[in-house]
């Protein structure tokens, strides 16, 4: 016996949700923060429509519309006002979410600790801050000192570091970090306004080699600005309530109508951790990863890091799948954390310029390459290329959709009409236009039942059985049909594990799988929490 099943060090958003997430699956996890009191300012300001799906997995999901406003747009503009990027969002996106959620992050994990405290078998130790960790072959010892100073040793078979930026753990066990050297100061203004207002589009980058700018929407009632620090100008007078009042007042925010939360610096990075796993210690979210803010996905990635996870520990615990299942979560996320950090680096390039000239001559180029162009609509939910993936042979690369993030629309089931995730269930899913028992035989069904995976016929319109799902949005019937199949095996994270076209290849599907998952067919399922 240990003490937990799982020990996650910090309490952000990105270690709440994974908490909740192993907990709703039964497994004690205990969750040590060294703040003794939630910290009460926001550092995210928004998410995406695929992160809002996947923090729906934790039972939040009917309370984020409560917390966040849409996102109209995402505008890049010169100093006179030309458009050089234009992103149009979507209320509703194509994974059932608006694209772009803004919100206030405390509010965010309010919802998570409302969440917590409904799981009997997660607790959260406050004020206790790790100062040691000694993995073993059969379990790992957690050294944490409390507010009073005193010490406590917890054991645990899985340890996570959640513990952002200056990461302890990571630290600890001593993981090279990749620093890519891109880095500015800027002074961070979060203001609450007075009386409503709107702004058009919600989210506006200005190129200004003046002074280049932010100004984000950041939840109901409230918005961020940021103001880039200039060669020769010191932290000092830049980080004056004074300062921001200044510059805030060209965007018609003055004391009169606003009150500044906050005004501050700080110096943004982009780096990875070379190593996301050593032994039974794993690392996720800013502890793996940092990423300059212009692309809005620092705690995106560090959200799709634990939803990656928490499957994957799921079934190595319960026995289902071999610890190697846990090295396909470190090569999936890192190589897409790579790539969300490159693209904010680019981005960051564009505005992060201060010569005049060199700012004319970018204006130049990339107006004359945008020219005529509509409004882009991004998807920043990006395949995996490698990892756990159905491919016909082991040198093969997977075939699309494998490793697609599938839509999401609504369905029915009876007279139970909405999100397939919430009318089929979350976990593994065999979604196919025919019927799964004569496609199945039983020994494969058992293989499905024994990961709790939903298996579902999807049925066509006015077809109200019960033994079925109804594609009432039109999302899944032209998603098959776009890649020539009739089946689709996803994942928890709603990655596409392998599509198959008949019954011999549905078959294969479930075959690899528990191939890939590397358990004996006959481990059978193990109780949690023990």
């Amino acid at each position: 016996m240990t003490d937990a099943d799982i020990v996650i060090v910090g309490n952000g958003p990105i270690g709440a949700t994974l908490s909740v997430l192993l907990a709703q699956q039964g497994w004690r996890v205990t969750v040590l923060e060294r703040r003794p009191r939630p910290y009460r300012l926001p550092r995210a300001t928004s998410f995406d429509g695929e992160t809002a799906r996947l923090l729906a997995t934790t039972g939040i999901g009917p309370e984020l519309g409560r917390i966040t406003d849409p996102a109209s747009g995402y505008q890049w503009r010169t100093a006179a006002g030309e458009t050089l990027l234009d992103i149009e969002f979507r209320t509703t996106g194509p994974y059932g979410w608006p694209d772009a959620n803004t919100m206030h992050q405390p509010a965010l994990e309010e919802l998570l600790a409302a969440r917590a405290a409904t799981l009997p078998s997660l607790r959260v130790l406050r004020g206790h801050e790790v100062t040691g960790i000694n993995d073993s072959d059969e379990l790992v010892d957690v050294l944490a000192t409390d507010e009073d100073g005193a010490t406590r040793t917890l054991s645990a078979r899985w340890v996570v570091g959640c513990d952002g930026a200056n990461s302890f753990v990571r630290n600890h066990l001593e993981v090279p970090v990749t620093d890519l050297g891109f880095s500015y100061e800027w002074l961070l203004c979060d203001v609450e306004l007075h009386e409503p207002r709107e702004f058009v589009p919600t989210n506006v980058q200005i190129c200004d080699p003046a002074r280049p700018t932010t100004q984000v929407g950041s939840g109901p009632g409230r918005r961020r600005w940021e103001f880039m620090r200039l060669p020769g100008e010191s932290t000092a007078a830049l980080n004056r309530d004074e300062t921001a009042w200044r510059l805030l007042a060209p965007f018609g925010v003055t004391p009169d109508d606003a009150t500044l939360l906050r005004s501050t610096t700080y110096i943004f990075q982009a780096r990875w951790a070379d190593q996301w796993r050593i032994g039974h210690v794993l690392l996720a979210g800013d502890a793996a990863h940092l990423m300059p803010p212009f692309a809005g996905q620092g705690m995106c990635s560090g959200i799709r890091d634990v939803v990656n996870l928490a499957w994957k520990l799921d079934l190595t615990l319960r026995g289902l799948a071999t610890d190697s299942l846990l090295d396909s979560y470190v090569e999936e996320r890192r190589a897409q954390a790579k790539e969300a950090i490159l693209a904010s680096v680019q981005l960051g390039r564009v505005i992060c310029v201060t010569d005049p000239a060199a700012a004319a001559e970018r204006d130049v180029t990339v107006l004359a390459n945008r020219r005529g162009r509509p409004p882009a609509q991004p998807d920043p939910a990006k395949p995996l290329s490698g990892g756990l993936l159905h491919r016909r042979t082991a040198t093969d690369p997977a075939r699309p959709p494998a490793g697609a993030v599938v839509p999401q629309g609504r369905v029915m089931r009876g007279s139970d009409t909405g999100l397939f995730d919430d009318v089929v269930g979350r976990g593994f899913v065999l979604l196919t236009t025919e019927d799964p028992h004569r496609i199945l035989d039983e020994d494969r069904l058992s293989i499905l039942a024994e990961i709790d995976a939903h298996v579902v016929r999807l049925l066509p319109p006015g077809d109200a059985s019960k033994h079925g799902v109804v594609d009432v949005d039109d999302v899944y019937r032209p998603y098959l049909a776009q890649f020539g199949v009739t089946c689709l095996l996803i994942r928890p994270d709603y990655h596409v594990f392998g599509a198959a076209s008949s019954p011999d290849e549905a078959r294969d599907l479930v075959d690899d799988l528990r191939c890939q998952l590397g358990a004996p067919a006959s481990a059978g399922a193990l109780p949690r929490g023990r």
